[in-house]
């Protein structure tokens, strides 16, 4: 199983409730090619191939050119990708719980590389708020599609 990098500098771990049944939930945020319709933050992304261990998806958000690769997936329940992008190295897991007629999702991601090195603090909060908006914005989408 993979795992963020525990050792990185900036780490963020966020988690929301949403008022949707799991398989909605986890066709929105698995569906990467329609992320922009949904995620105001993600300009475009297209996931070259089936959603796989292996795979890779390009995406721009924040005005970053971005290609990440699927580390780990089971269906409905965890996905993790990663890669380099402007010098940060990225390790991002998501988890989907079902509880009482709602999801939990959790997200994890970890930065590292010399540009964090060189502005932890800001770039962690850029991190926390990119994901606390991605949390919402699923959040509003998944229980709206009901």
């Amino acid at each position: 199983m993979f795992t963020i990098d525990e050792t990185a500098p900036v780490i963020v771990r966020l988690s929301i409730a949403i008022d949707a049944p799991l398989e909605r939930v986890w066709a929105l945020h698995t569906d990467i090619d329609s992320w922009a319709s949904w995620n105001a933050d993600v300009d475009q992304a297209e996931l070259d191939g089936p959603l796989l261990p292996g795979s890779s998806f390009r995406w721009k958000t924040h005005g970053l050119d971005i290609t990440s690769t699927i580390r780990e997936i089971v269906p409905g329940e965890r996905v993790v990708w990663g890669g380099p992008a402007a010098g940060i190295e990225g390790v991002h897991v998501w988890t989907f719980e079902q509880t009482a007629g709602q999801v939990t999702v959790r997200t994890e991601e970890s930065w590292s590389g010399a540009p964090v090195d060189a502005d932890a603090t800001v770039l962690g909060q850029a991190l926390h708020d990119s994901l606390t908006a991605w949390l919402a914005a699923l959040k509003t989408r998944a229980e709206q599609a009901g």
